[in-house]
């Protein structure tokens, strides 16, 4: 199936439901997609879950969606750095719900959504309040903690290229959350630099296969059709 492509960022996130679980890469600022991200603020879903590497830096991107309290949760590691005021300020005032991950379960228990994975042990936060309330099991000696898998309505990635079949490829350090949370959602959303001919990218370099792509945006595509717009 070919992915589609979209002529704005808007179109990419349509249709988007009140109440979805939304996916957005990034790790900081890197690979964090947001043009996306304001394209969903402007979309207007509410009662949101976002599930995230962290809660947002200062006030673009994740943090404006935040800023607009259509946001009930957010699932994250790291929820607090220097510049995470927005969230601070909703979560203190108990205005949006925490759950905090630690980084590594965040990845497998993603991974574990795409890779159809019912559940998995693992001892990273055995003895601490993040078990709390969770099942666990000694195996080899050691205690382990139940985690299930975070799966999502809505992906929103950046990447570097894709072609017009969907395969992406991704720049440097913006890969991080981006290739696992393709695979964890039921609609994926991918805004890339530019889009090539199938066949422009080498096989061996995909990261992510079009198979798990439904939507693509191009920002020289956008930048195009807003200059052809001034003229």
């Amino acid at each position: 199936m070919t992915a589609r492509i979209c002529e704005t960022y808007d179109d990419a996130v349509a249709g988007t439901p009140d109440g979805a679980t939304v996916l957005v890469g990034g790790f900081g600022m890197a690979g964090m997609p947001v043009e996306l991200v304001d394209a969903l603020v402007r979309q207007g879903a509410g009662e949101l879950t976002v599930v995230s590497n962290n809660a947002g830096n200062g006030d673009t991107g994740l943090a404006a969606l935040l800023a607009t309290g259509r946001v009930r949760k957010v699932v994250c590691s790291f929820p607090r750095q220097a510049d995470s005021w927005v969230f601070d300020d909703l979560y203190r005032s108990g205005r949006i719900e925490l759950e905090v991950v630690p980084q590594g379960n965040l990845a497998e228990r993603l991974r574990a959504a795409g890779a159809g994975i019912g559940a998995f042990f693992t001892p990273t936060g055995a003895g601490t309040l993040l078990a709390e309330g969770k099942e666990t099991r000694e195996i080899d000696g050691r205690t382990q903690v139940l985690e299930y898998p975070i799966s999502g309505d809505l992906a929103l990635v950046k990447a570097h290229l894709a072609d017009r079949m969907g395969n992406v490829v991704y720049r440097r350090t913006a890969r991080n959350f981006g290739p696992v949370m393709a695979t964890a959602a039921s609609t994926v959303a991918v805004q890339v630099d530019r889009v090539v001919p199938t066949g422009d990218i080498d096989p061996e370099t995909v990261v992510t296969p079009g198979i798990y792509v439904d939507r693509i945006v191009a920002a020289d595509s956008v930048a195009g059709q807003q200059q052809e717009g001034i003229a």
